[in-house]
């Protein structure tokens, strides 16, 4: 791996999100999570369904990466 790829997806854990999508995922500390989607987010209904203009971030995936923090699947940097 290249230091640009290193830096882009270095310590980065796949996590699939309930409504099927896939992202990778690093917790720098409890607060800050980077996220690189891998598939596309128009098949998010919380992104892209009736209710987007209310939502700015997919609930379901935020919650798909807590169940990997407590699952030990996806560790968390600072803690």
């Amino acid at each position: 791996m290249n230091e640009r790829d290193e830096f882009l997806v270095g310590g980065m854990a796949p996590v699939r999100c309930d409504c099927g999508n896939r992202v990778l995922v690093k917790k720098n500390s409890p607060q800050h999570t980077s996220v690189q989607w891998l598939s596309d987010t128009s098949s998010c209904p919380e992104l892209c369904g009736p209710r987007s203009a209310f939502v700015p971030t997919c609930l379901r995936l935020r919650d798909s990466i807590e169940k990997a923090v407590r699952d030990g699947t996806l560790e968390v940097a600072d803690g």
